[in-house]
């Protein structure tokens, strides 16, 4: 059972600072941010208890969920994450189908519990750190700053895990990246070898350009 302290001046202060830090770190406070404070983690737990701050997942809070979009509490949750399939191809204008949850590619060697949410929905790519940089750039989306995979790096994925996608949102990525008047073949090429989907492209792609 957590230990409750009288909300004296003291807790409030306390709290204050907890808030002055929420709002200088994209409003989440992590665990790890509270030693440099001087701040006992079981302060954090009582402000739980008693509604002041609100637990996002273990380890991460903020004061209130209205401050964040799914966009915003995305990129403070996983600022080391890619966006990837389906999300990459919404975010590109290659499908208008918002996906259900939101398709992250993270280094294999991160932790799985980092992606146990209630909300928002997270479906994690464990990647290989060489394959994770392939085609990484990064995108303006709702005024944020993502990484993201670029639209050649995109299409050899969906290429490749075809038989994993709905079938619509896949015919409808290839058609629009064939029309795209930015696409570039040189490095759809590079990327279809890195990825091992050169005759793919070669069959499905190739014969339209």
């Amino acid at each position: 059972m957590a230990t409750f302290y009288k909300r004296d001046e003291k807790a409030e202060e306390i709290l204050q600072i907890l808030k002055n830090e929420i709002n200088q770190n994209n409003g989440i406070l992590k665990r790890e941010q509270l030693k440099p404070l001087g701040i006992d983690y079981r302060r954090v737990l009582d402000f739980v208890e008693t509604k002041d701050l609100v637990r996002i997942r273990n380890g991460y809070y903020t004061d209130t969920l209205d401050r964040f979009t799914e966009e915003s509490l995305i990129k403070g949750l996983f600022p080391d994450a890619v966006l990837c399939m389906e999300s990459a191809l919404f975010v590109w204008g290659y499908t208008n189908e918002r996906p259900y949850s939101w398709k992250l590619a993270v280094d294999k060697n991160t932790s799985k519990s980092r992606f146990v949410l209630d909300y928002p929905k997270v479906t994690p790519y464990y990647t290989e750190e060489e394959s994770l940089l392939i085609g990484q750039t990064s995108i303006d989306y709702q005024g944020i700053e993502f990484r993201i995979y670029d639209k050649e790096r995109l299409i050899c994925d969906c290429l490749k895990y075809e038989a994993k996608m709905d079938h619509a949102v896949y015919k409808e990525a290839l058609r629009k990246y064939i029309s795209d008047p930015e696409k570039n073949i040189s490095n759809l090429m590079e990327y279809a070898r890195e990825r091992k989907v050169v005759k793919k492209v070669q069959n499905v792609i190739g014969v339209w350009l």
